[in-house]
């Protein structure tokens, strides 16, 4: 039971992002919001953010350590593959490989990246 009591507080705020990311991804192409011309690039930053916090909320949950930073980058890019199949089931939107290569991925990266960063130069003070 202590070990249910330490793991919940730990995995909510992963649980919380993949919840948003699941929100965002079940709204039909319709009534999503439009940038104009900036439409693609916040919504594909909007990919690379939304990922990158899920990365690091993994990582959260798995306690921080070097080897944990790879499983936490492979579950979001998992989570990103499994949310473009959802999301290709509902109305004008479509799956996008692109998405979870590049902007997924990158996101996830580019976030535990900047933590092993900070964490390194820490650690050498």
């Amino acid at each position: 039971m202590n070990k249910i009591i330490t793991i919940v507080p730990r995995w909510l705020p992963a649980f919380f992002m993949m919840v948003i990311i699941f929100i965002f991804s079940s709204q039909p192409s319709k009534d999503l919001p439009s940038f104009a011309d900036w439409d693609y690039v916040i919504k594909k930053m909007g990919h690379s953010v939304g990922y990158g916090l899920l990365a690091l909320s993994y990582l959260y949950f798995l306690g921080y350590d070097v080897k944990r930073v790879w499983l936490a980058w492979g579950m979001a890019v998992a989570f990103s593959a499994a949310d473009e199949f959802h999301q290709s089931f509902v109305p004008g939107r479509h799956a996008s490989i692109t998405d979870v290569l590049v902007f997924d991925n990158l996101g996830a990266l580019a976030a535990l990246f900047l933590v092993y960063i900070s964490r390194s130069v820490r650690w050498s003070r």
